[in-house]
């Protein structure tokens, strides 16, 4: 039996356990990364802590900063913060070959979201997470498939990954030509250790979880408020309610629905207590926020199909300034 190929791009976090968990299932893994990091991982493996505190594991992969080392592969993992790959697209040829599957492992809407969604607007291109189209070009969408991310983890120091809690996966296609491929990798995810769950509405999927991240992460990140604070606030959490209203409008004219309201969707939140969320850490770490990806898909949709969004443009306008005024 051959063995599968696998690039993992950007071998953070999240990247990082999905290595690992691909190696363990007899995938020939390689990690695209680069400074502290690539150097870290040649010198003493990529290594995994888990949740327990049990043994740390130490997984001998190889590492390059140079795609065109490493060649076409079976599978592209790219698990990039998502502002980061219009920038980092082209130099990412050399891993597509003609049988390529490129997965995003990302945040926010991929590039390729629009392809194989019914109701979507011409053209399908985005210019918050794909300017220009040229991620597209580089990246061919139907060639692509998602995989939506439900964990906690954290990378600790350069190429240890910390476990902190949940371990689950959603894969899927969104055209049925790459049904095979995506089933494939679900199962070796799920043999190297994660909870996979397969999906036929992988649009769905990244839509609903999405949905509960546009309002909190931006209003977080421009008040330094955990959850909590935004939700016990009377005035803030109006205000997470009403993008999410409108982010609700736009799915509807796209064919997706989240299932549940507002409402309902902060209970879950709820659950999640005093929690920093992933753009106020980066706002304060003084690292770039996934504001495109995160929140400036909506007003770009809103426009689109034609519906209002004045709450998410308000935050979009505040949040883009807070990001070039950072101190």
């Amino acid at each position: 039996m051959t063995t599968l190929t696998s690039t993992i791009v950007g071998p953070g976090a999240v990247g990082g356990l999905i290595a690992a968990a691909l190696s363990d299932a007899g995938h020939q893994v390689s990690l695209l990364a680069r400074g502290t990091t690539l150097q870290a991982v040649r010198e003493a493996g990529l290594r995994v802590r888990p949740a327990d505190g049990g043994t740390e594991r130490s997984f001998r992969l190889n590492a390059e900063d140079d795609a065109a080392a490493v060649g076409p592969q079976d599978f592209v993992i790219i698990a990039l913060k998502a502002h980061a790959l219009p920038s980092m697209a082209a130099r990412l040829a050399p891993l597509i070959g003609p049988r390529t599957v490129i997965v995003s492992a990302m945040n926010g809407l991929p590039w390729w979201f629009l392809h194989g969604l019914d109701g979507a607007p011409e053209p399908r291109t985005l210019d918050a997470v794909d300017p220009g189209g040229a991620v597209s070009a580089a990246l061919d969408p139907q060639r692509s498939i998602g995989c939506v991310v439900h964990l906690a983890s954290a990378q600790v120091a350069p190429g240890v990954i910390q476990r902190v809690k949940a371990n689950h996966l959603v894969i899927g296609s969104p055209h049925p030509s790459l049904a095979e491929p995506a089933a494939q990798l679900a199962d070796d995810l799920q043999q190297g250790g994660f909870e996979v769950t397969r999906s036929d509405a992988i649009h769905r999927e990244i839509w609903i979880k999405l949905w509960g991240n546009m309002n909190m992460n931006p209003i977080s990140a421009l008040t330094g408020s955990t959850l909590t604070q935004i939700l016990d606030d009377p005035l803030s959490n109006q205000l997470a309610i009403s993008m999410m209203e409108e982010a609700s409008a736009i799915g509807r004219k796209l064919g997706l629905e989240t299932g549940m309201t507002p409402a309902e969707r902060e209970v879950i939140t709820r659950k999640l207590g005093a929690f920093k969320t992933s753009m106020l850490q980066d706002f304060e770490a003084h690292r770039e926020m996934e504001v495109g990806p995160i929140l400036g898909v909506f007003p770009e949709l809103g426009r689109k199909l034609g519906v209002s969004t004045p709450y998410c443009d308000a935050i979009l306008g505040l949040l883009q300034q807070r990001a070039t005024n950072p101190y």
